[in-house]
């Protein structure tokens, strides 16, 4: 018959806590070095962004089935966001932001552009909000506001009866919206610090050495015979003995086992 035995591997809280305390300084000096990462790279690599805002009220629109003329009201069909939705679509439309470019002379794609402009009803009303972001502030107001002039014509081109009044026009904001040089810096301070503990974790699990007589009780099933105390850690005193020119010399060596 085959003797099966089960192995066990026991994970040392105390030693892993006891590693992590010990070495701290490097996890402060890892968390502070990734924290100085993220900080030069928001800094310094990172394109910062401006945004800029117009809003827009969208208008009941009317439609008519024969001789008759209905008027949908916003309010009736929550119209706030279904109408921006369907703006919104006209406005990403291709042919709508080529008239945006060709107004305004961006060196964008009408793709590129798209990825530039978000369109969300303000506080669930009837107002629609357009943002744009860029890397220049003057020319993300520039294209609000030419989003301002051809989403209108647009909108009743396409929507019979449907027309759309500028609330706000926008403004260039020399305040950048991204990055966050906190928030990167946050980041690379709360990862560093993760990381150096992690390693420091991995070390402690694989460090097969025998520390203190606790471990040697807890872990195995052996009496300790004898402790060698370490007289480098005690401060105690011991002596050796030199021989110089044939003679005894002896001196006090502090800390010498």
């Amino acid at each position: 018959m085959e003797n099966k035995t089960n192995e066990y591997y026991t994970i040392d809280l105390m030693h892993i806590l006891k590693t992590i305390a010990q070495k701290f300084w490097l996890v402060v000096l890892a968390g502070l070095l990734a924290a100085g990462i993220g900080f030069s790279y928001a800094s310094f690599v990172i394109t910062p962004t401006y945004s800029s805002s117009i809003m827009l009220y969208v208008n009941n629109t009317s439609f008519s089935l024969g001789n008759t003329s209905f008027s949908i009201s916003s309010s009736q069909i929550q119209a706030a966001q279904n109408l921006v939705k369907t703006y919104s679509v006209i406005l990403n439309n291709r042919t709508t932001l080529e008239r945006v470019i060709e107004k305004t002379n961006v060196p964008y794609t009408y793709q590129q552009l798209s990825g530039m402009i978000e369109a969300v009803p303000a506080n669930e009303t009837e107002i629609m909000k357009v943002t744009v972001t860029a890397t220049d502030p003057y020319e993300a107001a520039l294209i609000a506001n030419c989003i301002a002039e051809v989403l209108p014509v647009r909108v009743s081109e396409i929507v019979d009866g449907a027309s759309m009044e500028v609330v706000d026009s926008a403004i260039p904001e020399l305040q950048k919206v991204a990055p966050s040089v906190t928030r990167y810096t946050a980041v690379g301070l709360i990862l560093g610090a993760l990381l150096a503990v992690a390693v420091l974790i991995v070390v402690a699990l694989l460090d097969g050495t025998i520390h203190d007589e606790d471990y040697i009780l807890q872990n195995y099933n052996c009496p300790i015979l004898a402790k060698v105390p370490n007289l480098l850690r005690s401060g105690s005193k011991s002596y050796a003995y030199y021989y110089r020119d044939g003679h005894d010399t002896g001196k006090d060596m502090k800390g010498k086992k």
